[in-house]
């Protein structure tokens, strides 16, 4: 559907505002979302119970949301499933960091208007009014490492009327930046994927300490000791420092160039050092698989070892890891699977052949290792602070430790997943790390707000996007919808007969509609899936939807 302007020659303004009329009837819009035309980032929408407009693309990446989820109030972007409360563009879901703007909406003789400021229309994003910080409050909030949730975490408390000191505390030399860049773009400036430049936080007085890592938590005392000898009394504390790559257990593992891949300056110095050269990644995890594909045509060879049949296998199942496994073999990447690295070989202190447990040689300038993860918690060890088995800080819905005024969010910890039944474990994703922090924060305010989420990400492999929403672990069959062979596929994944998670490729917005499902609380069962698209679109998406016919 088009948009016209009142008038015929130009949109009508009102100071440095103008209003444009959207052609289709009142009753039309009242089901759809469309584009502003000539590039504007304006959109009406429908719901119960009236029309609304607002930003028409998704400020964390620039879908179009004409092609999202509708449900209730809730759009949710079809790509990495952020969501927008369609009344007042404010986030509901994360990746975005920002809102949408919202406009004025009117309705004449069946016709309606859309009433915006110019420069609203020149940008889909908008940020909440945040507090400052009053000097007559001498409360402080902590924040231990420098990710996803510290972040959201810092913004919301001032959003929701902090106005204590907040501290940010990273062990890197960088504002917070987005870490998921980092494998699908080796060559980033770190400068380029700031999430919020340094003017940001002095802006909304929050204090960011870089280059400064905890190395204990005195809770009794309320306070954090760093490596450099000083320490920082706090009333809140937030543990959210991550996770830190498993080492590679071998001879040799500590030769040059043999990297992990963890901040801005080791995804250069890989670029730099694998480039032209023969490299070996050990481990087909999301980082490896990534590595993979963006140095297809860098590298001069690549090996990817890999100790299950199949990438992704844990995660995504045999099915899609075939499939990714396929769309890299066709760049020339080989794949050594049911393999492992019993030794690294060099010269002169710089790795040249990695030695699989088979015996088989591979040529080796640069080794690149992604086996996985663990909490980074070693600094919490020996305090009262309960960790699971792994070093996991055990929290609650609340992101409560089991500490008073202790807070943990992101990979660092292990929390109940609904879809899981309330079993706790971690799940290393940046939109769940934006979730705890948000909810950290309400809960730092006694707002007693629990986390409602559904786990959502996406990976990409030469230029295209896996999507994943759900948690899928425990699975034990799957249902495929659509071909797994031409790379375009739905795959739900089953537990106990029921969907638990589901992931696609090319098939947008399917697994915004399943994560919709299950946010609602939706009980999908294996035969519900098998059906025909036709009955799953209807049983993921109410009567009022974002049309995906558009504009």
């Amino acid at each position: 559907m088009a948009a016209r302007t009142r008038h015929p020659d130009a949109a009508r303004r009102r100071g440095r505002t103008c209003t444009s009329e959207l052609s289709g009837s009142e009753t039309e819009r009242r089901s759809s979302l469309s584009e502003h035309p000539r590039g504007e980032e304006a959109g009406a929408l429908g719901g119960r119970g009236g029309l609304w407009a607002l930003g028409s693309r998704c400020p964390h990446a620039g879908a179009p949301l004409c092609q999202g989820v509708l449900k209730g109030d809730r759009l949710r972007c079809p790509w990495h499933g952020a969501c927008f409360n369609i009344k007042t563009g404010d986030i509901e879901e994360y990746p975005t960091l920002d809102c949408l703007p919202s406009f004025q909406v009117t309705v004449e003789d069946g016709k309606v208007f859309i009433t915006a400021r110019r420069k609203d229309l020149e940008s889909s994003r908008w940020l909440k009014d945040m507090s400052k910080r009053c000097g007559l409050n001498q409360t402080t909030a902590l924040l231990l490492g420098g990710g996803p949730a510290s972040l959201v975490c810092a913004e919301t408390l001032r959003q929701e009327g902090f106005t204590g000191r907040i501290i940010m505390v990273t062990k890197e030399r960088h504002v917070p930046y987005n870490r998921t860049r980092l494998s699908k773009d080796m060559g980033v400036r770190a400068e380029s994927i700031y999430l919020r430049p340094p003017e940001f936080f002095t802006a909304h007085d929050i204090e960011v300490w870089t280059e400064k890592e905890a190395v204990s938590i005195d809770t009794k005392g309320q306070k954090a000791q760093f490596k450099d000898g000083s320490s920082q009394r706090y009333d809140q504390l937030l543990i959210a420092t991550g996770s830190r790559p498993k080492l590679l257990k071998c001879p040799g593992a500590d030769l040059r160039n043999v990297r992990f891949l963890q901040t801005v300056e080791d995804a250069n110095q890989i670029l730099e050092l694998a480039t032209g050269k023969r490299l070996v990644i050990v481990g087909a995890s999301f980082i490896g698989m990534e590595v993979a594909s963006f140095l297809s045509h860098k590298a001069r060879t690549i090996s990817v070892v890999e100790k299950e049949a199949v990438p992704f296998q844990k995660a995504l199942g045999p099915q899609v890891g075939q499939v990714a496994m396929k769309m890299l073999q066709g760049q020339g990447v080989k794949f050594y699977m049911k393999s492992q690295v019993s030794e690294l070989r060099g010269e002169d202190g710089k790795v040249t052949e990695a030695i699989l447990d088979s015996g088989k040689q591979l040529p080796a300038d640069v080794v690149v290792v992604g086996i996985g993860v663990s909490p980074a918690s070693e600094f919490l060890k020996g305090s009262p602070i309960a960790l699971d088995a792994r070093g996991a800080v055990l929290v609650d819905l609340l992101m409560k430790t089991n500490v008073p005024s202790i807070f943990a969010a992101g990979d660092v910890v292990a929390f109940p997943v609904a879809l899981l039944g309330g079993e706790r474990t971690s799940i290393y994703h940046w939109q769940v790390a934006q979730a705890h922090g948000h909810v950290a924060a309400l809960n730092m305010l006694q707002k007693q707000s629990p986390l409602h989420t559904v786990p959502f990400f996406w990976t990409v492999l030469l230029g295209m996007s896996i999507r994943y929403a759900g948690s899928g672990k425990g699975f034990t069959e799957t249902v495929v919808k659509g071909s797994l062979e031409e790379q375009k596929f739905v795959i739900f994944y089953i537990k106990d007969g029921y969907v638990t998670a589901a992931a696609s490729l090319k098939c947008d917005p399917i697994v915004a509609m399943v994560a919709e499902a299950l946010y609602a609380g939706k009980v999908i069962s294996k035969e519900e899936a098998e059906g025909s698209w036709t009955a799953w679109l209807e049983l993921s998406q109410p009567e009022s939807t974002a049309a995906e016919r558009g504009s």
